[in-house]
């Protein structure tokens, strides 16, 4: 069967809405009664799923797709699409001044009217502040819904559940300069932070405070990498959840682009469970879950692909199932010319030996002496120094053993042992992401290959992190890791 062309996959669910929200709006008996050609709806991708999931027709599982997908949008689309199609967005939750039997009478134009007229409540209830100019009825038909309609049709069009793209910058804010471009591979997830006095033990529970913010290793690089003024894609998956849209949001406030973002509806967002003591010492618990995972075929958009093409380097953690791991490594070694290339292991997450036809990708391995060492389960090391030859004989470019504020790198032209930064906890949750960033900053930014000064200034990267703060929101800028290599001189 012939591929239909987005825009035009766009423009026919953009009408079918549209005429489905007239009278009463969207309902489940008005699908089943409609003389509309609805066809384009039930074959979306998220639909069929939803149906077979829940065990549903294809029919009945439209409105909940519609009313889920429509929590994705910008919030002055999500209020009108909510109204022309009577979505009930706001039954539960309806705000101060709002009146939701007008809002979702069974009359189109009485809908229209309530929701010109309660513009200001309905934003307040979505904490939108300053709230946009009011439309009028004739605008709100003619224009608005026009491209609400559009925001929502992009977003059910795409069939693996990506956005089409992020949010739009709010008016009068300038993105700052950029320069490079670098795609992280991770995971996005909500980080459960306890900080404790101690760590429990069968005998005695801690006590210690709790809070949670966005995280997860491929989160905190692309953080890391942004805050140094670098474009940064992140290709991840989240959960079409409350905590899906707030690591959305954060990633969106940090200028991480989300076209490459995939959203599993009716998912949960991955949540990661951090135990921090005193010290910085800490105890993590990963909560997995395989639908919100990348799959093979998510590799294969002309999005990703585009993005691959235009990086300057590519960040990969160990966190996604092996094969996209062995086909992102595989496709970026084909790529001509080729990004450098970072990889950061996973200890928790086993990787199979067949990974290391794919070794020679690798331009830096960065990691502490554990996370090296479980590339190489079969094979008894002496040191770290050993796990660094064994890497390198398998094709690695660069070892960085990076680990308590200090790094051991280990390539052809850089042999270095960099440790006289001074440091005021013993572990940080953040450092590595802090390095990684720094490191492709210094690639976007310098000479290739690396010399021992490059390496030194992604070292200076990592203390900032010893703070008492989220893991992403430590993340330092370039003025402060200049700071700290002024502060500590190598000689000193």
């Amino acid at each position: 069967m012939a591929m239909v062309p987005q825009d035009a996959r766009v423009a026919a669910i953009r009408s079918i809405l549209a005429r489905l929200g007239k009278y009463a709006g969207l309902n489940a008996e008005r699908l089943r009664h409609t003389e509309i050609d609805a066809a384009p709806l039930l074959e979306l991708l998220a639909v069929r799923r939803h149906a077979r999931r829940n065990g549903l027709s294809v029919e009945a599982s439209i409105l909940p797709v519609v009313r889920e997908v429509a929590q994705w949008l910008a919030p002055t689309d999500r209020l009108i699409v909510d109204a022309a199609l009577s979505l009930r967005l706001l039954r539960e939750r309806p705000g101060v001044g709002i009146d939701v039997e007008r809002l979702y009478a069974d009359n189109l134009g009485e809908r229209r009217e309530a929701l010109t007229e309660q513009w200001v409540a309905l934003h307040a209830a979505l904490d939108v502040d300053p709230v946009p100019e009011a439309p009028t009825v004739k605008r709100l038909r003619t224009v608005a819904e026009h491209t609400a309609f559009t925001a929502l049709a992009g977003l059910l069009a795409t069939d693996s559940g990506y956005p089409m793209a992020g949010p739009a910058e709010a008016p009068g804010t300038a993105a700052p300069a950029r320069r490079g471009t670098v795609t992280v591979f991770g995971d996005a997830v909500i980080d459960h932070i306890y900080r404790v006095g101690a760590f429990p033990s069968a005998e005695e529970a801690a006590s210690g405070t709790f809070a949670g913010h966005p995280g997860g290793k491929g989160l905190n690089r692309a953080v890391a990498a942004a805050r140094l003024g670098i474009g940064v894609h992140l290709v991840c998956a989240v959960g079409g959840d409350e905590y899906g849209r707030r690591i959305m949001e954060f990633m969106d406030a940090e200028r991480v682009h989300l076209d490459l973002v995939k959203v599993v509806p009716f998912a949960q967002s991955l949540v990661t469970a951090v135990v921090i003591a005193p010290n910085g010492e800490s105890r993590i618990i990963g909560c997995r879950d395989s639908r919100v995972q990348l799959q093979d075929e998510d590799l294969h958009r002309p999005e990703l692909r585009a993005a691959l093409e235009a990086s300057d380097a590519v960040i990969l953690s160990f966190e996604q199932p092996p094969s996209v791991i062995e086909q992102a490594l595989s496709v970026v070694a084909r790529m001509r010319p080729k990004p450098p290339v970072i990889v950061c292991p996973t200890p928790s997450m086993p990787v199979p030996q067949s990974i290391y036809q794919y070794m020679g990708a690798v331009d830096y391995l960065v990691g502490a002496a554990a996370d090296l060492a479980a590339l190489l389960p079969d094979v008894p090391a002496e040191s770290p120094a050993d796990i660094a030859r064994l890497l390198r004989g398998l094709g690695v470019g660069t070892v960085c053993t990076v680990e308590n504020f200090q790094c051991v790198v280990a390539s052809d032209t850089v042999e270095v042992v960099i440790d006289h930064f001074p440091q005021v906890l013993k572990a940080s949750v953040g450092a590595a992401a802090a390095f990684t960033g720094a490191l492709a900053y210094r690639l976007v930014h310098g000479v290739t290959p690396l010399t021992a000064a490059d390496f030194v200034w992604a070292t200076a990267a990592m203390l900032p992190t010893q703070k008492l703060s989220p893991v992403a929101v430590s993340m330092p800028g370039v003025d402060d890791i200049d700071r700290i290599v002024r502060l500590y001189p190598a000689s000193a």
